[in-house]
């Protein structure tokens, strides 16, 4: 009986504790969502106010853009809390079927115990449709 007793207090303690999502989780999270159009999946790697914008953005690119794969090129922490992480995706045009290659760089925040895409910017390659070109969106503003 006390066998029981210590084996129910231990399941309940598991139960009730919440482990830290990894970095690396919520990068796969998010770009699996991406890649596989799972985009409330992917959505909940963004901060709340942002979610609802980009499923309606991504549903509306993913008319015209196929993503075939990506792969985490490289992984930089700052920190416990901060991180820059470069993702390398192949991708096509429907309306082509042109393979292409675009490098981005991802910048993530961790609040509490889960990590948020907080930025996600065009980095080299071939500019992919509703990739943000940091150096052409500043060049614009001059």
């Amino acid at each position: 009986m006390k066998l029981v007793a210590i084996a129910l207090a231990l399941l309940a303690a598991c139960g009730s504790q919440q482990t830290t999502e990894t970095l690396a989780d919520s990068v796969r999270i998010y770009n699996d969502g991406v890649r596989w159009q799972r985009f409330e999946i992917a959505a909940s790697r963004l901060p709340r106010e942002e979610q609802s914008r980009f499923v309606d953005d991504m549903d509306a690119r993913a008319k015209d853009v196929n993503i075939t794969d990506y792969e985490v090129v490289r992984l930089d922490t700052r920190g416990d809390r901060e991180a820059h992480v470069q993702i390398k995706m192949t991708w096509y045009l429907k309306k082509e079927q042109i393979v292409h290659e675009t490098h981005a760089m991802q910048a993530w925040e961790r609040h509490g115990k889960q990590w948020f895409l907080t930025d996600e910017h065009f980095l080299r390659g071939d500019q992919m449709p509703g990739l943000v070109d940091r150096e052409t969106t500043s060049a614009d503003a001059h």
